[in-house]
């Protein structure tokens, strides 16, 4: 459906940027950055609740994001292993339990998919960092341990970045 190989994420992301182009107006914005981490890094500041993608530079595109709530925040390395577009979202067995009139599956671009309207999965575990249907979390502690962005946050970083990613998690 999105072609073949290194074309699909482009054309997926191409798609994504579109479909949020009417959205609300940029969270994003250019700052410094000095910490020393290479070009294209996504560093994430829990406590500051912003993620940030390293230029290179001297300077980082920085996004507003909602993180885990207490007790559900983690830290560490990892790198994306996925770039999902409308992706279809089956609730972990922690927020099953924890909200159990939920379905078992919510098809990609539902109104009630807590993805929004495009996902990066992150080696090693349940995260991702993907887009939202609740856009005011954003700026709080309110996940069960994934990033969460505007969707026309989502769809900018989605067509910056590619699978293999370097993700810094930092509280």
């Amino acid at each position: 459906m999105f072609g073949t190989g290194k074309y699909r994420a482009r054309l997926a992301g191409a798609l994504v940027a579109a479909l949020c182009a009417a959205g609300a107006a940029q969270a994003r914005e250019v700052v410094p950055f000095a910490d020393g981490i290479g070009p294209g890094t996504i560093v994430v500041r829990t406590n500051e609740r912003r993620l940030y993608l390293v230029n290179g530079d001297g300077t980082a595109i920085r996004y507003p994001v909602a993180v885990g709530k207490p007790g559900k925040q983690w830290s560490g390395a990892t790198q994306i292993d996925g770039k999902y577009y409308q992706p279809d979202w089956s609730p972990p067995a922690e927020v099953k339990r924890d909200n159990p009139r939920l379905p078992n599956l919510i098809r990609g671009g539902s109104p009630s998919n807590p993805m929004g309207v495009a996902a990066m999965t992150l080696r090693g575990g349940e995260y991702a960092i993907h887009g939202t249907n609740r856009p005011r979390s954003i700026g709080t502690f309110a996940s069960y341990g994934c990033i969460r962005m505007y969707n026309q946050d989502i769809a900018d970083l989605f067509g910056r970045v590619a699978v293999g990613t370097q993700v810094y998690v930092m509280r």
